[in-house]
């Protein structure tokens, strides 16, 4: 395995963490990482701060944590920047969004008050529920990326960084497929010129990251990252990018539950999920066109887990539905509830119920603080195009577009993988494989 483990370079200086959309989600993050720094808290749910990872046989008994066993950027390291389309501070911010409790708000104040944003790019036509008063002007879309690169060289500079990368926190845009604008590099950059409509905000951001070789993570359902175009210019400019969809509440129960049912060959006639939130993200999504983006994220799972193309008896009629609803006494503590109808021998039905009263911005701020890391670290590697590793983290987890992974040609006949399990193993196998480690096969034959 050490033959071809990629040179990784050492994460020395500051690492800019750039987020698009100073909400809820962003400023549970930066506060979170505050007080962790100061022994104040755990940053419990990271992967990369918290867990361990196995090498060798079990008999070996190595398994140091993550944080150890990877160059990672430490907690220390990290210099926070963003954009927003309201002027606030992220201590105004997450005071507004009322996800914290006054001990935590107030023991971070000082280092939320210190991430001002940036003025934001919002074309109001893919976010219709949200109105900017915090925007930038420009005469063209083209523009407006140039605008995104200074900010970008600018607080790199200010900050003294020597690396950057952006992960989109952002509010969900318009549902959009990719259109002759998207297919290659030069007729996306014509369109930024033409100011195309099929050029959304997010599209801009991602497009002036990859320009400024920062890595780009789409944490939304929307298209971002997800084209040829993006994809071309992140493998010519060597370049990571990700996405799609922080695979945080239902969606993650789904991609623990469908699995254990087929491992079982257990049928499912039927899977009901309604979704009822409060906060910022559900007044966004009760939009019908933002709604239909998250819709076709959180309903792609069961489809790819459970495969009816080839267990027809078991999932050939499976009726899938999937609501959110806008309610804002819930606020940011979301609750999602699953009522699933399955059948085993001899046809006998049988349901499953799960009601998840959760937290969405608490549990995704651990993902946004991993995805920086992990993907300044794939960076360092040499890493290029789309990071299908790093799928664990997302509902819809892109896939290498043109038949390259990571710029190596791969077949093009590929489909995501969606099981929890799965892409656990892949991420730490990547990470095994990264650092000159055997791979875990779990073959008894080993021992």
């Amino acid at each position: 395995m050490k033959s071809n483990r990629p040179q990784i370079a050492s994460p020395v200086g500051k690492l800019a963490v750039l987020l698009p959309g100073l909400g809820a989600v962003a400023t549970t993050m930066i506060a979170g990482v505050a007080l962790a720094r100061r022994g104040l808290a755990r940053p419990i749910g990271s992967v990369t701060q918290m867990a361990t990872i196995r090498l060798g046989k079990r008999s070996d008994n190595r398994a140091p944590h993550v944080r150890d066993f990877l160059p990672l950027a430490t907690l220390d390291d990290l210099e926070f920047g963003a954009w927003d389309i309201i002027a606030d501070d992220a201590y105004e911010a997450a005071r507004h969004a009322n996800v914290l409790e006054r001990e935590h708000l107030e023991a971070a104040a000082e280092e939320l008050r210190a991430v001002k944003p940036m003025r934001g790019v919002f074309y109001p036509e893919y976010v219709k529920r949200l109105s900017g008063t915090y925007v930038k002007s420009g005469a063209s879309k083209a523009e407006m990326v140039e605008l995104l690169r200074a900010d970008i060289r600018r607080f790199m500079k200010e900050r003294g960084c020597a690396r950057a990368v952006a992960v989109w926190c952002g509010s969900t845009e318009a549902y959009s497929t990719p259109s002759r604008v998207h297919a290659d590099v030069r007729s996306f950059e014509e369109g930024l010129i033409a100011n195309d409509p099929a050029i959304s905000n997010s599209q801009i951001y991602a497009w002036a990251c990859l320009k400024e070789r920062v890595p780009f993570v789409n944490g939304a359902p929307h298209l971002a990252a997800d084209f040829a175009a993006a994809e071309a210019l992140a493998v010519e400019s060597r370049v990571p990018i990700a996405g799609k969809d922080f695979k945080t509440g239902q969606t993650l129960m789904k991609t623990v539950i469908a699995p254990a049912l087929k491992a079982r060959m257990l049928g499912v006639r039927g899977w009901f999920s309604t979704n009822i939130l409060g906060n910022r993200d559900g007044e966004v999504l009760d939009d019908p066109e933002s709604f239909k983006s998250k819709e076709v994220s959180k309903k792609g799972a069961l489809q790819h887990i459970l495969q009816p193309e080839i267990y027809s008896d078991l999932y050939g009629d499976i009726f899938h539905k999937v609501r959110i609803e806008y309610y804002p006494p819930r606020g940011d503590a979301k609750e999602g509830w699953d009522n699933i109808d399955i059948f085993g021998w001899l046809g006998y039905p049988m349901q499953l119920k799960i009601d998840f009263l959760c937290r969405d911005s608490i549990l995704a701020a651990p993902i946004v603080l991993d995805l920086a890391l992990l993907m300044d670290l794939a960076q360092r590697a040499g890493f290029r195009g789309t990071q299908e590793w790093l799928s664990f983290y997302f509902k819809a987890p892109m896939m290498p577009i043109g038949g390259l992974m990571g710029g190596v040609p791969n077949a093009e006949s590929q489909y995501p993988e969606h099981d929890l399990f799965i892409q656990l193993m892949k991420l730490k196998n990547t990470m095994r494989w990264m650092m000159g480690e055997d791979l875990v096969t779990h073959l008894s034959q080993d021992y």
